[in-house]
């Protein structure tokens, strides 16, 4: 007997997109990182506008990152290996990595924008594949 709700191209995309969406969390994890280890290593560098709502001892803030991006690209590997907590702890994840980057964007505004577009597709692209198994 066949199931006729299988669709060859609609497999082949959902496969694609979770792979794509694990990649991009990876990537954001790592740059998290970077970010962080900026942040911890030069603070120095980081310039903060005036009379921001938001501000925070830039070394610690910089521990945060780089523990939020170790956190995403185990995540990330999860999400590859298509685990159930990898989809549910990817867009936990990209959601905790767009409030960070937000309170982050007076000390580097292109790059927590950037971070967080990328966020956005990574939970698109998590909570629109549909795997076989559900």
């Amino acid at each position: 007997m066949t199931d006729t709700n299988q669709h060859p191209v609609r497999d082949g995309i959902a496969a694609g997109t979770s792979i794509g969406a694990g990649i991009l969390l990876a990537v954001v994890g790592v740059l998290q990182i970077f970010q962080g280890i900026s942040a911890v290593a030069k603070d120095d560098l980081i310039v903060v506008g005036p009379e921001y709502a938001y501000q925070f001892d830039l070394t610690s803030w910089g521990w945060w990152h780089i523990i939020l991006g170790a956190i995403a690209v185990i995540v990330a590997i999860g999400l590859l290996a298509g685990q159930t907590w990898g989809r549910v702890s990817a867009m936990v994840i990209a959601a905790l990595s767009i409030i960070a980057n937000f309170l982050w964007l007076p000390y580097y505004p292109w790059w927590s924008i950037l971070i967080i577009a990328i966020d956005i597709v990574v939970i698109w692209a998590v909570a629109t594949w549909r795997p076989n198994n559900v």
